[in-house]
């Protein structure tokens, strides 16, 4: 007898991507059937597991089973590569994922620890100035591709099993994760202010310093502008010797 061979494979698939709502290939053993899917789903498992450790610290077997398992069942990854499955594991949380008694923090969490991996595996080198430009204000300068200016509605670098908000404060965090000259990954909470600056450097690579702070000041409304360039000043200062922020090519 002649077998269809793209239909036996879907039907080995549906079951080993989903045993509970899909029937096993009758002509295959169930022991058989059974190594691969726990192979499968294990991979996937290990793999979701030390990529997003702090999501699977907070969540009790149950809760990472099921939500693992929804993952595996219906997203379809749209690449090949092992390294790219946190990033289909973000696809799926914002646009699949629909559970009622998942907590509210749980896509940024899982937003926050893919950046850490991201930046860990960027092809990227960190870049340091050969010195600290004597006159700062002048110069034009960009943030690092390594560096990630981040806003969230949730304190996500505070979120423990000790700590699980239920609901997102008044004011949203505003955090720098970025990879240093060692090569590891840090992050910097930071003020709006902060994040304003970054935003109007990186929107706009031919601005000097003086003037992004201008534009930050004007934007302030503060009564005197010379304390917001000259507090954003220092924190530019800061930034560069952090490598978060170096002078334009």
């Amino acid at each position: 007898m002649s077998i269809d061979f793209k239909a036996k494979q879907s039907e080995f698939a549906a079951y080993i991507r989903d045993p509970d709502n899909n029937p096993a290939p009758p002509d295959v053993k169930a022991q058989r059937i059974t190594m691969y899917r726990e192979l499968f789903f294990n991979n996937i498992d290990n793999f979701l597991s030390s990529n997003f450790p702090v999501l699977r610290q907070i969540l009790d077997d149950r809760q990472w089973f099921e939500l693992a398992q929804d993952f595996f069942a219906r997203h379809r990854c749209q690449s090949p590569y092992f390294s790219e499955i946190p990033e289909e594991f973000l696809a799926f949380l914002q646009n699949e994922r629909a559970n009622a008694g998942d907590f509210p923090f749980l896509l940024e969490l899982a937003h926050y620890e893919w950046v850490e991996m991201a930046l860990s595996i960027a092809k990227e080198d960190a870049i340091a100035d050969q010195h600290q430009p004597e006159n700062m204000l002048e110069q034009r300068l960009q943030v690092s591709p390594l560096a990630w200016p981040l806003a969230y509605r949730y304190p996500v670098h505070k979120i423990a099993p000790a700590f699980l908000p239920v609901e997102a404060p008044a004011e949203p965090t505003f955090l720098i994760v970025y990879r240093d000259l060692q090569d590891e990954v840090l992050f910097l909470e930071i003020t709006p202010m902060t994040y304003r600056l970054l935003d109007i450097l990186q929107q706009n690579d031919s601005v000097s310093a003086k003037d992004g702070l201008k534009q930050l000041a004007e934007e302030s409304g503060h009564a005197d502008p010379a304390t917001i360039i000259a507090a954003g000043l220092q924190i530019l200062e800061t930034l560069h010797e952090k490598t978060i922020i170096r002078l334009a090519a």
